[in-house]
């Protein structure tokens, strides 16, 4: 077992243990194309193209050209010599191209209304975030609005003010002509001072 050891160790530099493991693929590097069976095609263009013609399905102009072309088909092969009528009489060819044609115009449709689906559902989720971003906007100008109305009832108002000045002007005036009452620091500790009601 030893002598076999050695024999292994001699034989891979050191550092080089890597080099002996199964080569797999490497998270650095981008993985190599894988064949595929099936054709590619863009969803995207493919779901364009059926908007396109599943709005071209629900226009009028597609019920007459679709009236037109079936009693074309129908006056054709009732009036037309026998050699050139493609589809007799219980027009079994015209009524294989319309259920053809039907059997392409329903997932054509359901495509397009699964992508109107998915586009409403986008616009929905856009509206109901601009919905709460609007609800948050309106909660914070009303605690605002509460704010300042809060602090307007501190502030003086002009009725208070006047008030006051009208005490000041009659206790200056009471004093030049020596008459004074009784001593008062504030002239709103008196009974005609500033009430509740003057906020």
């Amino acid at each position: 077992m030893a002598p076999e050891r050695e024999s292994l160790r001699d034989r891979t530099p050191a550092g080089a243990t890597a080099a002996s493991r199964p080569r797999t693929t490497r998270l650095d590097q981008p993985l190599s194309p894988r064949r595929r069976f099936l054709p590619e095609y863009d969803p995207e263009a493919f779901g364009r193209l059926s908007e396109r013609i599943a709005r071209f399905l629900g226009t009028g102009r597609f019920i007459v050209w679709m009236t037109v072309a079936i009693i074309l088909w129908v006056v054709w092969n009732v009036f037309a010599p026998h050699g050139l009528r493609f589809d007799e009489y219980p027009f079994i060819f015209l009524t294989l191209m319309l259920s053809l044609q039907a059997s392409y115009a329903a997932p054509l449709i359901l495509l397009a209304q699964n992508r109107q689906d998915d586009r409403d559902r986008v616009n929905l989720e856009q509206d109901r975030k601009q919905n709460e971003r609007s609800i948050a906007d309106t909660e914070y100008l009303t605690r605002e609005i509460a704010a300042l109305r809060i602090g307007l009832g501190e502030v003086a108002t002009r009725d208070w003010i006047r008030s006051e000045l009208q005490d000041l002007v009659k206790e200056m005036e009471e004093r030049q002509n020596g008459h004074r009452r009784d001593p008062v620091v504030f002239p709103a500790e008196r009974s005609r001072g500033r009430d509740a009601d003057d906020r």
